[in-house]
């Protein structure tokens, strides 16, 4: 029990530890002074977190050393330096918001009360936008409009893509290697159920971000109209969105006439601020979303087929079998960038539920199969 609780403590020292990490090497990227402060503040409130949760746990008698940055933390900088930091930001916003979650359910398990603390690693981004009066207003919608736009959503869809890839067509391969003992028949089932995924999901993948553009364009129009219209009552709602951050009134009634000097400028604002949309996001093609969504399922729909490529019978079964392991444990430990878990517990899990899928789909096919022989 004293070497799980020592092990507890220790994960939650290395979040905070990972956390000030990171938000530092995010604020030495940031080219914007003002936005890299928000962010060298944070990390340093992380590293006040850790070591006074470490002269905390040395009071108790529980005797251990400040980690250095993870593993974990150091690929998600390169990660970041190569694709752009906003990922890292979504991710550490999504992996704050699931250890909120877990810090609350330990509590009420443990009957401790709930002081809403649990919600400050969520929330503290946005208390420091609130507070920093000396940013801009622009900046602030900057900032805002990454953490609400940006959820790791394009890493998260990579993995998920390969996920659905690799699980649905091993069961399809599982399934008709069932039936036919590893036959001839595997490796066409099996590179139809690659290309009538990956086509199906490319199709939705276009349909989504096409209906989604062409909304958000309509309600951008919709408030360039009202700008035009109405500028009286959109000044106002600018001056509320300032106001809101925490910007004196009148400062904020004196940017927001200043914004409404330039009606494209406002539109912007109010386009952020008040419809939510992040205008950076419509200038992505719908058509390179379906070519990524098509190559993502197909990376993992190939891996339980490539054996029958060169082989049939229980030697490719196993082989496929094998493959598909392998993939699922790493699109495991993938997910573990977004959920902050334990890395073969993450692999392992996804390992037993792959292989679940694809022992009841085998055993289905084998069953028809010997039905239809006998």
């Amino acid at each position: 029990m004293a070497t799980y609780s020592k092990n507890k403590h220790r994960d939650s020292l290395q979040t905070e530890v990972d956390a000030a990490y990171l938000y530092l090497q995010v604020a030495n990227a940031e080219d914007d002074p003002a936005i890299a402060a928000l962010f060298r503040d944070l990390g340093a409130i992380e590293q006040e977190h850790a070591d006074h949760m470490l002269a905390h746990l040395h009071a108790e008698g529980i005797q251990i050393s400040i980690p250095g940055p993870s593993w974990r933390a150091k690929f998600l900088n390169r990660l970041g330096k190569i694709l752009g930091y906003e990922y890292v930001i979504g991710v550490l916003m999504d992996v704050e918001k699931s250890i909120a979650v877990a810090q609350t359910r330990h509590k009420k398990a443990a009957n401790v009360p709930v002081s809403g603390s649990e919600q400050n690693h969520v929330r503290l981004l946005q208390t420091l936008i609130n507070n920093k009066s000396r940013v801009a207003g622009d900046k602030l919608s900057k900032i805002e409009g990454r953490h609400r736009s940006i959820g790791g959503n394009a890493l998260r869809a990579a993995v998920l893509g390969a996920n659905d890839g690799l699980v649905s067509n091993m069961s399809l391969v599982m399934g008709v290697a069932g039936a036919t003992q590893g036959g001839s028949g595997v490796l066409l089932a099996g590179l139809a159920g690659l290309l009538a995924g990956a086509l199906s999901m490319a199709l939705g993948e276009w349909i989504s971000v096409k209906s989604s553009q062409e909304l958000y364009e309509r309600q951008m129009e919709l408030e360039m109209l009202e700008i035009e219209t109405n500028p009286e009552g959109e000044t106002k709602e600018l001056a509320l969105i300032y106001m809101a951050k925490g910007i004196p009134d009148e400062q904020a009634h004196a940017m927001a006439q200043e914004a409404m000097s330039d009606k494209h400028y406002a539109h912007e604002i109010l386009v952020k601020e008040e419809l939510g949309i992040n205008a950076e996001e419509l200038q992505g093609s719908a058509w390179e979303a379906a070519i990524a969504s098509f190559f993502l399922f197909a990376v993992g729909a190939v891996l339980p087929v490539a054996p029958f490529f060169f082989g049939s019978g229980f030697q490719a079964i196993a082989l496929s079998i094998g493959f598909s392991t392998v993939g699922l444990f790493l699109i495991g430990a993938a997910i573990t960038l977004f959920t902050g878990r334990n890395v073969w517990y993450s692999g392992f899990r996804q390992v037993l539920f792959g292989l679940a899928a694809a022992a009841v789909t085998f055993g289905i096919g084998h069953w028809i199969g010997v039905s239809i022989a006998g």
